[in-house]
């Protein structure tokens, strides 16, 4: 075999290895475009349904507002009937003063002409005279007994118009109460899903950075972020229900999973504020109730993150503080 036809044989392997090598690298990169679609498919409907329920949750408040506005109208309606009431009632005790005045000065009246006329009166004019005075104690025990009917007509409205304001605000109550949970157990739903795609799609990120030559940490910091923010839901719920422990649950799996991959997840909350750790501050308040010369985290909107040691993200916190 000639030098040349030896040249040109090891030319004809290497482009046969150069093109296996463009091929491979091809594939890959495929999948991993459409791993990216994938992703993004799956997290664009969660992140739609979030939205859905963000806007049904503001038409939720608008209802709410006004049922609160019905409440306010009835309370002054009911305001304006008290005042009506007790505007009848100062007119009957007028009324009866009045016609006690009356009552007496017809009796004194009546008394002194008796006694003027009494000598020479027979005795039919007396039996007269008796029957007037008859009449006007009857029309005095009529008045009495008006009187006290009509007192007991006001006790009776006041007590039916009590009972009629106590439903009206247990169901306006009883509402909201029904409105606020179910809320709570739609959020805690979407929460589950999220978090059971973030899991998946984790160890989709994990297996594409095992097949590059550097790291890509964007996912894994973002789903970290998501993990805070529903921590700081699931903190906000009674930690005896349902939904707070089976997130808690959730949360606790993920952050395993984070740990098992080299990365850390720090959550600050309610711990001591260390000027020597890096972190992003959001809001400070002065809070005379903490301990002088005291600063505390409050909230974790963002964790620390760590990955084999080294802070690929800061946290970015709120604080009280007392100095």
């Amino acid at each position: 075999m000639t030098l040349n036809q030896k040249f040109k044989k090891q030319n004809t392997n290497m482009k046969k290895q150069l093109t296996f090598a463009i091929l491979l690298f091809s594939s890959l990169s495929g999948f991993a475009q459409v791993t990216q679609e994938n992703l993004e498919k799956e997290i664009k409907p969660l992140t739609q349904r979030v939205n859905t329920l963000q806007v049904e949750n503001g038409k939720l408040k608008t209802d709410i507002g006004i049922l609160n506005s019905k409440l306010s109208s009835t309370n002054k309606t009911l305001d304006s009937l008290r005042i009506q009431t007790q505007e009848n009632v100062n007119a009957i005790a007028q009324t009866e003063n009045k016609l006690g005045i009356r009552i007496k000065e017809t009796g004194d009246k009546n008394e002194g002409e008796i006694n003027k006329v009494k000598k020479s009166l027979s005795k039919n004019s007396l039996y007269g005279i008796i029957g007037v005075l008859s009449a006007i104690l009857l029309s005095g025990l009529l008045y009495w007994l008006l009187s006290k009917r009509q007192k007991t007509d006001k006790t009776d409205f006041d007590e039916q118009l009590k009972n009629k304001t106590t439903e009206l605000k247990k169901d306006v109550y009883s509402q909201i109460e029904n409105t606020k949970s179910e809320l709570i157990t739609e959020s805690a739903k979407l929460d589950f899903q999220l978090l059971n795609l973030i899991e998946k799609q984790l160890k989709v990120a994990d297996k594409l950075n095992a097949t590059e030559p550097s790291t890509d940490h964007t996912f894994h910091k973002n789903s970290a972020n998501e993990l805070q923010r529903i921590a700081n839901y699931a903190n906000t719920l009674p930690p005896e229900s349902q939904e707070a422990i089976a997130l808690q649950g959730s949360l606790g799996r993920l952050r395993n999973y984070f740990n098992a991959s080299d990365y850390e997840i720090t959550d600050f909350t309610g711990k001591d504020y260390d000027e020597r750790i890096p972190m992003r501050m959001r809001e400070t308040i002065f809070d005379e109730s903490i301990e002088v010369g005291k600063e505390i985290v409050v909230k974790t909107w963002e964790p620390q993150i760590k990955f084999k040691n080294d802070i690929i993200q800061q946290a970015k916190i709120d604080t009280k503080y007392n100095k």
